[in-house]
């Protein structure tokens, strides 16, 4: 035998092998690209760390509402309660990364709770993949009736004339209004006393009945702003008020470094295709635009916020970067 067929045989027997690796390679990439472009395919699972009825739980049942009837399937929103959301981003971070689960909650699951919850293996930053944010919601500094200020410059002084003597209801200890009044505090040098409630409502409640001084309320008091039961002295914000823009806000008080609002937003676990997260955070940006989903929100005292996926990123490293400095300084632990 000639060594010519020889060669020929090896020769065709690696280009079969290498055409042969490129179809396997081709063939297992293609259910990914399908699944991308048909995504979604099935029920979309929404994850919220909080009980039925409360302010994430209502814009997450919203969006899931708009969301299915634009894409043509279920979207379902999973209650999972526990440890300020923590329990939910846990589930969500160890979820397929497949487009069917993600995670709704306050940015404070990732700016707040690792701060808080040092136990927990959770690290959201590192964890979790931010879509988008949806929405949110400013804080009100209100006052009993029977308190001598009118406004908020009064209140500082009124605070540095009696140090530690005022003090301000919270919805419990490393909770959005909680921080608000330490930043209020830290700013301004007021000397105010912190009293944990367990709830918005509870804390608000004992305002109006002039058991405590003032609150930084997240929307619940603004019936009762426009009833006269409570006193508005501030938004506590640098932006101005849809619901009162008549109000002073921090910028306009000339109070730096302590405006804070409670912002919402949707994760995905890591690896998630970007194409299933981009397409998410367009549909839930038109969803945002929708007149009627606005006015769901602002029954809850918030606004369609949307946005997109860098600036989202930089928001929670902004958010994050003052948050921990302050309870690291300020001694904060959860309840």
């Amino acid at each position: 035998m000639t060594p010519t067929p020889r060669r020929a045989f090896c020769f065709l027997s690696r280009r079969s092998l290498t055409l042969g690796a490129a179809a396997i390679l081709a063939a297992a990439a293609l259910p990914a690209v399908g699944q991308t472009a048909t995504w979604p395919s099935k029920p979309v699972r929404l994850v919220v760390g909080f009980a039925p009825g409360g302010g994430t739980d209502v814009m997450a049942r919203s969006v899931a509402q708009s969301l299915s009837e634009a894409l043509g399937q279920t979207f379902i929103v999973d209650n999972k309660p526990g440890a300020s959301g923590t329990l939910s981003a846990s589930e969500v971070s160890r979820a397929a990364p497949d487009g069917y689960t993600f995670l709704v909650a306050p940015t404070s699951v990732e700016t707040v709770n690792p701060f808080l919850f040092k136990s927990s293996n959770l690290l959201p930053s590192r964890d979790l993949a931010p879509v988008t944010a949806i929405g949110r919601m400013q804080m009100y500094l209100v006052a009993r009736p029977t308190l001598e200020a009118t406004d908020a410059r009064q209140l500082i002084a009124l605070a540095k004339s009696q140090p530690g003597k005022l003090n301000f209801a919270s919805s419990g200890s490393g909770t959005p209004p909680h921080l608000a009044g330490e930043l209020f505090n830290q700013s301004t040098g007021a000397l105010t006393t912190h009293v944990p409630y367990r709830g918005s409502a509870p804390a608000l409640q004992d305002v109006m009945a002039s058991q405590a001084d003032f609150v930084f309320d997240p929307g619940i008091a603004l019936p009762h702003i426009k009833a006269g039961k409570v006193k508005l002295l501030a938004v506590a914000s640098d932006r101005k008020s849809p619901f009162f823009p008549d109000a002073p806000t921090y910028a306009d008080l000339g109070i730096k470094n302590a405006s804070l609002d409670i912002w919402f937003g949707v994760w995905a676990p890591n690896k998630v295709p970007p194409e299933i997260t981009e397409r998410l955070s367009r549909e839930l940006t038109k969803a945002l635009a929708a007149p009627a989903l606005k006015e769901r929100f602002n029954h809850l005292g918030a606004e369609p916020a949307p946005v997109d996926t860098a600036a989202f990123r930089k928001l929670l490293a902004d958010e994050g970067a003052t948050l921990s400095t302050l309870i690291k300084e300020r001694k904060i632990v959860a309840d």
